[in-house]
């Protein structure tokens, strides 16, 4: 952070939201009356997910697009993102006539590549994270005169992103007391807190991230830094917090907890099966704070930032599956038996009269540890509920086929 400028202000974000209104959606804030029985926490939840672009990235990109001087524009920018905020550069960069690079990961999910392309940027994929494109951002930079837009260490992106707090401030019935931000670089939580404590000091501001990518939580306790590998959340996956942000949060974020994978995927389930929306593993770090650290919510008004939307299909395919084989109702069985005809004939009619449905056999005559007259068989079931399969075993042990869950 330059000495010279000033921190971050309530005006700085008011100003943001009179630049960008009317050009982004004011998203609406509802409250999830299930989402808050399953937590034991009032929650009201942000839908940043219903931008254009599926991402609260808009704010901020667009902010700082239109702080451009307009021989800036003329000349281009560039940017460096796993996505959203690529996405939120290339859109609004081609709305207002400015053209636009971006350099992403390697790794960075199709859709996010492919949306970003379709909104008539040129696309760069260079290095395996975050840090190596970065490295390459800044030499194309240089090297094509032109303006560099920081996905979250900038002022003006931060104050765009700040009227996010705004708008849940002014949007809640009653005063929130807590708002859970996710937190990759810290673009979004220095926004929301600076603009949310200018109006109501009294607000808890807890970020979450994720547990091998806990840049701020170390940083703010002066332990060095931890990266991990893989995550479902690669929005939130940077190795450090910028220097700005950083600046915000260790005066006003109250708390940072940290999210392992298993509470993302739960978040993610929850928000399409009870709220009928899509979320990215980022876009659902708050939710999973709440899953993952219930007494630490209970009772609190809290205002969760589902920050984004994009996530690709397969992965979301294998997170609600995943979500079946967690609440047991797809389970694996195997059963051992005599290889005579009819048998598995028998063994379906047990299953199916116990309200079960087979998914996948997979019969196997030669596995050493059933007798040569035997047979050995896999079966896959969908049904209701723990206690369902539970049932289904109970059946299949009553009719001689006790099954052991794989």
């Amino acid at each position: 952070m330059n000495v010279t400028e000033t921190p971050l202000t309530l005006e700085d974000v008011q100003a943001a939201a009179e630049v960008i209104a009317g050009q982004i959606e004011h998203t609406p804030m509802r409250l999830s009356r299930t989402l808050s029985e399953i937590t034991g926490a009032e929650v009201w939840v942000k839908f940043e997910n219903f931008q254009f672009t599926a991402s609260f990235k808009e704010r901020g990109a667009l902010n700082r697009l239109m702080g451009l001087t307009e021989e800036k524009k003329q000349r281009g920018v560039i940017a460096m993102s796993a996505g959203n905020h690529a996405q939120g550069v290339a859109y609004h960069g081609q709305r207002l006539g400015i053209p636009v690079t971006i350099v992403m990961p390697e790794n960075t999910p199709f859709v996010k590549v492919q949306h970003t392309r379709n909104f008539g940027a040129r696309v760069i994929l260079k290095g395996p994270g975050i840090a190596e494109a970065n490295e390459h951002a800044q030499m194309v930079c240089e090297r094509d005169n032109l303006t560099f837009i920081h996905p979250f260490d900038d002022k003006l992106v931060m104050a765009g992103q700040g009227t996010i707090g705004l708008e849940m401030l002014a949007d809640a019935p009653k005063p929130l007391d807590t708002l859970v931000v996710p937190i990759g670089g810290g673009g979004l939580i220095s926004g929301i807190s600076t603009a949310a404590k200018a109006l109501q000091p009294d607000i808890s501001i807890v970020g979450v991230e994720v547990l091998d990518f806990p840049a701020l939580y170390n940083e703010l306790r002066g332990e060095p830094p931890k990266m991990g590998g893989a995550t479902i959340a690669e929005g939130i996956a940077v190795k450090t917090v910028g220097r700005r942000n950083f600046e915000v949060c260790k005066r006003l974020v109250d708390d940072t907890v940290l999210v392992d994978e298993d509470y993302i995927e739960r978040a993610i389930t929850l928000y399409a099966t009870v709220e009928k929306t899509i979320s990215e593993g980022a876009g659902a770090a708050g939710l999973a704070a709440l899953l993952a650290h219930p007494t630490k919510f209970a009772g609190k008004r809290v205002g969760l930032v589902l920050c984004g939307g994009n996530i690709d299909t397969r992965l979301l395919a294998s997170v609600l599956t995943r979500s079946l084989v967690r609440d047991q109702r797809l389970v694996n069985i195997r059963i051992i038996g005599d290889d005579r005809p009819g048998l598995l004939a028998l063994v379906s009619k047990v299953i199916g009269d116990a309200g079960a449905n087979i998914i996948e056999v997979a019969h196997n005559r030669l596995a050493l540890d059933v007798p040569a007259k035997g047979a050995e068989f896999d079966i896959l079931i969908e049904t209701r509920d723990a206690q369902h399969t539970q049932e289904v075993i109970e059946a299949l042990t009553a009719s001689g086929y006790p099954p052991r869950k794989l």
